[in-house]
């Protein structure tokens, strides 16, 4: 009673996210996958959250899908 009480103030904190995945080409893609075609799941939550597989870190949901390949872009010709 008390952890659904502090959940419902507070949210989840997403502490407990799966392995990343990467979504098959052809398939259709959750928003999360669309930016980099790989993204995390919070085993709490069930919330996606898109991730960058070379950086090995959550990416922004802010970012569109132009910026976020423009970024992955120019950090593998550096």
């Amino acid at each position: 009673m008390f952890a659904r009480v502090l959940e419902a103030l507070f949210g989840c904190w997403h502490r407990h996210l799966s392995f990343p995945l990467t979504a098959k080409s052809g398939l259709r893609r959750s928003a999360a996958a669309s930016l980099t075609g790989t993204y995390v799941v919070c085993l709490d939550c069930g919330k996606e959250f898109p991730y960058d597989w070379r950086e090995m870190k959550i990416i922004d949901r802010g970012m569109t899908r132009k910026a976020a390949v423009g970024d992955l872009a120019t950090k593998q010709a550096a």
